[in-house]
This record gives C-alpha cells, sequence and structure tokens, in this order.
C-alpha cells in the first residue's frame, strides 16, 4: 500500500533524517518511533504512516503483517523568496518543500504463520464437530421400551 504527501513545507534534508528511521521497521514500532521523536517532520510522516495503513485496511490486509518497505523524500517545488540587506540589497531565501512516499508491504513472520496455523487448524475442528453434531441427531433412534 502506497501513500502521499506532496507539497510539505519543509527541506528534504530534515524529513529524510526521520524517513531513514522508519524504513523496515514494523508497523507499530515505526508508529511508536514517530510518536516519541522530537523532530518536527514526525508529526506529518505519522500521519502519513496512519493513511497508508487505512489503505492497506481498506483492501483488506491485516496491520499486524504490515512493515515499512520504503520511504521516499523527493524535492519538491522551492518558493523564492528575498530578505532586505544593507545598502538597499537584497539576498535570496529558498523556501523548500518536501514529497514523501511511503509504502508498506505485508510480510509474514513465523509467529503470524504459527497463528494463521492454529487458527485455520482451529476452525476445521469447528467444522468437524459440527458434521459429527448434525450426523449424531440423524443416526439417533428413539429408545424402544421392553
Amino acid at each position: 500500500m502506497k501513500a502521499f504527501l506532496k507539497n510539505y513545507r519543509q527541506s528534504p534534508r530534515k524529513v529524510r533524517l526521520v524517513a531513514e528511521l522508519i524504513k523496515g521497521k514494523r508497523v507499530a514500532d515505526a508508529l511508536l518511533i514517530l510518536d516519541t521523536l522530537p523532530k518536527r517532520a514526525s508529526g506529518p510522516v505519522n500521519t502519513l504512516l496512519n493513511s497508508a495503513i487505512a489503505n492497506a485496511k481498506q483492501a483488506g490486509i491485516a496491520v499486524e503483517g504490515l512493515f515499512v518497505e520504503n520511504v521516499t523524500v523527493n524535492k519538491g517545488i522551492v518558493l523564492k523568496r528575498s530578505m532586505p540587506r544593507a545598502r538597499g540589497s537584497a539576498s535570496r531565501i529558498n523556501k523548500r518543500t518536501s514529497h514523501v512516499m511511503l509504502t508498506l508491504i505485508e510480510k509474514t513472520t513465523e509467529k503470524t504463520e504459527k497463528k494463521a496455523k492454529i487458527a485455520k487448524k482451529e476452525q476445521t475442528e469447528k467444522k468437524v464437530e459440527k458434521k459429527v453434531a448434525k450426523k449424531s441427531k440423524k443416526v439417533a433412534k428413539p429408545e424402544v421400551k421392553e
């Protein structure tokens, strides 16, 4: 699943510091890192990650198996401003923006595979029990008194 953040008003260099921290992490770990990180970009990246999780849920993917596959931070438009300087001159100020793209991937770990196998086994056992209960009701003969 993918999510995009376009024209975020912070320089890509600063946003990359936050993006590199969550790359390759589980979604729960990434959310924890972003919540505790004292960087300005952690808030919007956290919102972006929640958006990607919502996109995954909408597609029917379980959240437990999601990992942050890639976080790409590219340069957006540059707003050019000027600051007055001495003797009537001016110097340029570049107000940079960032485009952030976050990609989630579904991986199965050994624990999730074991949980899935156990859940599947329990479901089949319940189905078998239901079938046996139905058959026993049909086969049960009334008792004959002598």
